[in-house]
């Protein structure tokens, strides 16, 4: 497994992370256990990067990478927690809080679910509007200096105040989607990333199992957040399979699976581009895994590009009222 440093004085990572969100029921019921299994085997296999966040099943996600870790070394693995987003005991979202009395609650509970004494990178999960992004950034810098948390990182805001957060403390990197079916960030984020130093751990890198080659029309049921995803929608699905199935030709070709091509792909866009895998199961990660033995060439890229060019997915990539609330998607 090889590693690269996020940020100037990030930590080191192994150049593919493991996305924990679905083992706590965001894309229907998970299997605990294998759930357990697939982790070890991902730190059996040489990742270090592991991303939760304290809303994922209102908790449950982090406890439930505590007990995966409750036999393996703190210092070989890095922990990545997104917080702020709201919930209700009926498991809809609310908002979102990054107010630094909230920030300290939220740290001390996730904390405590992790069963560790401090967090590698720490990020607020979307953007606040009531809270000035500098305000949020002073109070995660206090709690660097505390020892509490290592790192600040970013999730799916825009060059603006990817700007202001970097003026007051250094960025390790920003979490945000990227795909082939979810190329925004090419436009601007990603070269205001890189001008300032700053990495991209990329998630939804198969686009919520859509671009997996394994997806199905009609596969998401009532808990699954596919179920209410434009993408998955119909008079959009049917589009974006066929680009899939254009997809898979390619694959073939290269001897390699759907999602292994789409995964190399996410990994050849730039040294400075972690993907983070979904895979709440073995085999699943396995074959994620075989993705790092895939060089893609000119051609190869050429092909992937004609078989699913930018911008031709069908449907957005959340819903239209969860992309009002995300500073990513505004547009100047």
């Amino acid at each position: 497994m090889k590693t690269i440093n996020l940020g100037k004085a990030g930590p080191v990572v192994s150049t593919i992370g493991l996305g924990c969100m679905g083992m706590s029921g965001m894309y229907g019921p998970a299997d605990r256990a294998e759930s357990i299994a697939s982790i070890h085997a991902a730190l059996d296999a040489g990742i270090t990067l592991l991303d939760t966040g304290d809303f994922y099943g209102m908790g449950h996600n982090e406890m439930l990478i505590s007990e995966s870790l409750k036999d393996r070394r703190r210092e070989d693995v890095v922990l990545s927690v997104k917080f702020g987003a709201l919930r209700g005991p009926d498991g809809v979202w609310s908002g979102y809080d990054s107010r630094p009395a909230a920030i300290r609650n939220f740290l001390a509970y996730s904390l405590q679910r992790l069963g560790t004494d401090h967090i590698d990178i720490y990020r607020p999960s979307r953007l606040d509007p009531a809270v000035p992004i500098e305000e949020t950034m002073g109070a995660l810098a206090d709690l660097v200096k505390a020892g509490y948390i290592r790192h600040i990182g970013l999730s799916e805001v825009g060059s603006e105040t990817i700007r202001r957060a970097a003026a007051v403390h250094p960025i390790v990197d920003l979490q945000i989607e990227y795909s082939l079916i979810s190329r925004g960030i090419e436009d601007d984020i990603l070269p205001t990333c890189r001008a300032l130093g700053i990495p991209v751990t990329a998630y939804g890198v198969l686009s919520r199992g859509l671009i997996s080659g394994h997806w199905r029309k009609g596969a998401a049921n009532g808990g699954d957040f596919r179920a209410f995803s434009p993408r998955f929608q119909d008079g959009n699905v049917d589009t974006n399979l066929a680009l899939v199935e254009a997809l898979r030709r390619v694959a073939d070709e290269k001897g390699a699976t759907v999602a292994q091509l789409a995964i190399a792909w996410v990994a050849a866009q730039g040294v400075d581009i972690v993907p983070l895998v979904g895979a709440r199961r073995r085999d699943r990660l396995a074959e994620a895994l075989g993705a790092q033995k895939i060089v893609l060439s000119a051609a190869d890229l050429a092909a992937i590009e004609a078989a699913l060019p930018k911008d031709a997915a069908a449907g957005e990539r959340y819903p239209v009222a969860m992309l009002a609330h995300m500073d990513s998607e505004k547009r100047t």
